[in-house]
């Protein structure tokens, strides 16, 4: 079994997680069961799929919830996207936003690879 709070990209994605909230929390209240509850969801979904994995005891069911933590990020980029594209969230925002997130599935997925090895 692994501590997942010694993973930096861990770390990383529950600092994104607040992130999120934060952008989320200004949108229309007509949101609150769209884009609203959708990017939240993504946005837990990859810490928590990273902390779930690691109390896997094989390194193949470990990778799973990377995959799925991955996934996840990928739906929330999709959901950036569409924010961003009914003007929900500003350029500045997405521009800081997007490349974070890029880096956080880098390292995911760079974790996935190095525990498969």
């Amino acid at each position: 079994m692994r501590n997942f709070r010694e993973l930096e990209v861990w770390k990383q994605s529950m600092q994104f997680v607040t992130k999120v909230y934060a952008v989320t929390e200004q949108f229309p209240k007509d949101e609150k069961y769209g884009l609203i509850s959708q990017m939240n969801r993504c946005a837990v979904s990859v810490p928590a799929n990273i902390a779930e994995g690691c109390s896997r005891k094989t390194a193949v069911d470990f990778a799973r919830f990377l995959e799925i933590a991955i996934g996840s990020s990928f739906e929330l980029e999709t959901y950036l996207e569409i924010a961003f594209q009914l003007q929900l969230i500003q350029k500045e925002t997405y521009d800081i936003l997007l490349p974070e997130l890029s880096v956080i599935q880098k390292r995911v997925n760079a974790l996935r690879e190095s525990i498969l090895k």
